[in-house]
């Protein structure tokens, strides 16, 4: 407080109160693993069943309103966010394991669902993804984001690219993303998608040439897989890829 990075802070006196320096900032209460919640609560994700996602907007309207009362009874700025919690999505679910063992759905893999997303691994196509996750942006005023995994080079496919953007937009998604593979060849200097072999020069990472630079998003951050910690690995190697198909129902989905 004393350094000046809140307003006002640094007029404090050592026995001053720092109620009235609060009031300039956020207060705010982050979750993880609502999916991993509505498996334990109804035996589906919201992915999954209208029954789980309706409990799941009711769940995180609790929260939101919880916080809006904060707000009015203390007169701070309580906010509710869709946590990213790249750390504590690996950590607690490896305290949940020793507590409860393995639950298929709920604590069987290395990493909990980041705050209100459809889990990575679950195949669904990106309209769908998108409708459901939606309405909890509106939900979540201290910050959330819907991505999608798309498949290959966007710039090959702008329309698709566009619609996508457009269906966020008119579903009331606040921060959305569509992710791809951004990868680098250091050696030839070639950028696309590098699967086994470079498309420009043919060489391997088993060549002892250097290893290729692979950059992908973990939440809101963009960054290479070498910076992501061991829970993060794990998601990005269960993400699946989104189709554009927007014709499936719910008992289409749950059959996948």
């Amino acid at each position: 407080m004393g350094q000046g990075i809140w307003l006002d802070s640094d007029k404090l006196k050592l026995d001053d109160e720092i109620g009235e320096v609060l009031k300039h900032g956020t207060l705010t209460l982050g979750f993880i693993g609502l999916a991993e919640c509505l498996v334990a609560l109804c035996g589906k994700h919201h992915g999954q069943s209208e029954e789980a996602q309706n409990l799941g907007l009711e769940i995180i309207g609790l929260m939101r309103k919880k916080m809006d009362e904060a707000t009015v009874k203390y007169g701070l700025n309580f906010t509710l966010i869709a946590t990213p919690a790249e750390g504590l999505s690996g950590r607690f679910v490896k305290m949940d394991q020793k507590l409860f063992g393995k639950l298929p759905g709920i604590t069987d893999q290395d990493f909990y669902t980041n705050s209100f997303h459809i889990p990575v691994y679950f195949n669904i196509p990106a309209y769908k993804k998108i409708e459901l996750e939606a309405p909890y942006h509106a939900l979540t005023n201290a910050g959330h984001i819907t991505y999608i995994e798309m498949d290959g080079d966007p710039t090959e496919n702008l329309e698709a690219f566009e619609e996508v953007i457009r269906h966020m937009k008119e579903t009331g998604v606040g921060y959305g993303s569509i992710n791809h593979p951004v990868d680098r060849d250091p050696v030839c200097g070639f950028t696309g998608i590098i699967n086994d072999r470079c498309p420009k020069c043919g060489r391997s990472e088993d060549d002892g040439q250097g290893d290729f630079t692979r950059i992908r998003r973990v939440t809101g951050y963009l960054g290479t897989l070498d910076r992501f910690n061991d829970a993060k690995l794990k998601e990005e190697k269960a993400r699946v890829k989104h189709s554009c198909d927007c014709s499936e129902s719910y008992s289409d989905i749950a059959m996948i």
